[in-house]
């Protein structure tokens, strides 16, 4: 039997690696899974031109390189925003979708508080960068959450592209043109993992709009001690591993039917 194929998307801090290790090991050998670093993240300085549509050419190359026709596609943050421009664009390609809150999923239908809560990301342009991201961070995870502090000692080398790597993000998202009709058109099963601790104003807005317009097959797992600084993908890797494992086995017709998880709520 062949392996599950899937390629996982980070988000805009982490890098693949980091992101995704434990989760793989916890997919164990029955899954391929490839984590693949942003195209943003590809060189020094933010490449010219970058867009949401260079993280989906990037896909392609990549899937290309494996000689994967179809595949299942994941994506967490930034990631996720990108993994939905992809299945909005190639919908044929995947087999499935897997989205760890998406950091932007279209800039129609907002409710009021999402609207309000978009403006707050907005006011943190010009701040530097020992500003942008704790401010950045907090804005993502309801207001009791208590953040660790940060690491003692310098940052790591990788740390200095994320604030640029992050405003891009945030400019793309604002002009971004994510063809609502070509993605309501993607019928695949879709999953979304939600942190019970993240912003609701945020992500659960996200959840509600995609499951209430779009995919006729959603999935929703909510993992209600975790937060978007503190994801199921790292912090319990082998729950996510298994309600994955059971998403992409009903995808390609080998699940029995059973329910994702205890935890989980379908459309």
């Amino acid at each position: 039997m062949e392996p599950i194929r899937a390629i996982l998307l980070p988000g805009s801090v982490l890098p693949a690696d980091l992101a995704y290790g434990g989760l793989i090991e916890a997919l164990g050998p029955g899954v391929q899974a490839v984590a693949k670093e942003l195209e943003l993240y590809q060189d020094d300085e933010v490449p010219e031109g970058w867009t949401l549509d260079t993280e989906v050419e990037g896909v392609l190359r990549e899937a290309d390189a494996l000689g994967w026709e179809t595949f299942h596609l994941l994506g967490y943050s930034g990631g996720g925003a990108a993994a939905l421009a992809f299945a909005a664009k190639h919908r044929e390609r995947l087999k499935s979708l897997a989205l760890l809150e998406p950091a932007w999923a279209g800039s129609w239908d907002w409710s009021p508080a999402y609207a309000k809560h978009w403006k707050r990301f907005e006011e943190l342009d010009g701040l530097p960068p020992e500003q942008f991201m704790p401010a950045f961070i907090k804005l993502q995870v309801r207001a009791d959450v208590v953040l660790p502090p940060r690491e003692a000692g310098p940052p790591p080398p990788w740390m200095a592209k994320r604030p640029a790597g992050i405003k891009a993000f945030m400019q793309t998202f604002k002009d971004y043109d994510l063809d609502r009709s070509r993605l309501a058109a993607f019928t695949k099963p879709v999953f979304f993992a939600l942190g019970g601790l993240s912003h609701p104003d945020d992500f659960g807005e996200v959840a509600a709009r995609l499951a209430r317009v779009f995919f006729p097959d959603f999935h929703l797992e909510v993992f209600p001690g975790r937060h978007h600084f503190d994801p199921p993908h790292r912090a319990e890797p082998q729950r996510l591993a298994e309600a994955l494992r059971r998403h992409w086995e009903s995808a390609e017709g080998k699940h029995d039917g059973q329910p994702i998880s205890s935890g989980s709520q379908s459309r």
